[in-house]
């Protein structure tokens, strides 16, 4: 028998690559359960969160946070997201149709998971997403342009607000939302990823000027939640398919 073999139809090469093999099944199937811990599946008229048990959905796991609280994921009980819609058609899976005002739907890219109503926190415990006259110590670069006291601009051309100030995250160094001043005395978040700062102006395409006075409020003026983050940027995102009837048509 030639070097390795164990007998002359098994050698070692063999078993490794054979341990290979039953390794790799046992990776897929653990990476397809834990890719199905979370938001899988989504079936329409549900009252709560998923409930489909069984493979591939995996067991329940506790997860201790930072601060001390515990999670369970899945978890069959939590309450998901609402949103008022009806399917276009009868077969399970249709796509949903906005019932009401689209933009508050909670549907297509206006979709949002109840997440917790608690702010985000840095390493050592502070709030995470503040306005600068929070956090004094963080501002503008003097290359960049400051958006405070710009005029904000709609799709439609007409001003909406005016930024009142700038809200950072305080871990990563860098802005995440700008506080629109509105005409009737509220003040809203804008993602900084839907504005676009120039030196006359923040445009956005995603809402009309009217449409600004809808945003989701916050409870606190001076921190932001994780559902309020969720609804906020769920209501901007709904803007870029619904703001107009025109944007539901084919682009040919």
């Amino acid at each position: 028998m030639e070097t390795g073999a164990i007998t002359q139809y098994v050698d070692v090469a063999q078993l490794v690559l054979y341990a290979f093999w039953i390794f790799f099944a046992g990776l897929v199937y653990y990476l397809v359960r834990e890719n199905h811990r979370e938001g899988y599946p989504m079936d329409p008229g549900r009252e709560n969160g998923p409930k489909t048990t069984g493979w591939p959905v995996p067991d329940t796991k506790t997860y201790k946070l930072h601060d001390g609280r515990e999670v369970l994921i899945p978890n069959a009980d939590r309450a998901d997201g609402a949103y008022s819609a009806q399917p276009t058609h009868r077969w399970a899976g249709a796509p949903l149709e906005p019932v009401g005002d689209p933009l508050l739907a909670g549907v297509g890219p206006g979709a949002w998971a109840q997440r917790a109503n608690a702010p985000d926190l840095t390493f050592e415990g502070h709030v995470k997403i503040v306005p600068l006259r929070v956090a004094g110590d963080h501002g503008v670069a003097l290359q960049d342009v400051d958006p405070r006291g710009l005029p904000v601009i709609g799709a439609d051309r007409e001003v909406a607000g005016e930024v009142k100030d700038l809200w950072v995250d305080r871990s990563e160094m860098l802005f995440r939302y700008l506080e629109v001043g509105l005409p009737s005395g509220r003040s809203v978040l804008l993602p900084m990823t839907f504005s676009r700062i120039r030196k006359h102006g923040v445009f956005v395409h995603a809402l009309l000027a009217e449409q600004f006075g809808n945003v989701p409020a916050l409870a606190h003026p001076e921190h932001v939640t994780f559902l309020e983050e969720e609804k906020i940027t769920a209501y901007y995102g709904a803007g870029t398919l619904y703001a107009t009837p025109r944007r539901q048509e084919p682009m040919l």
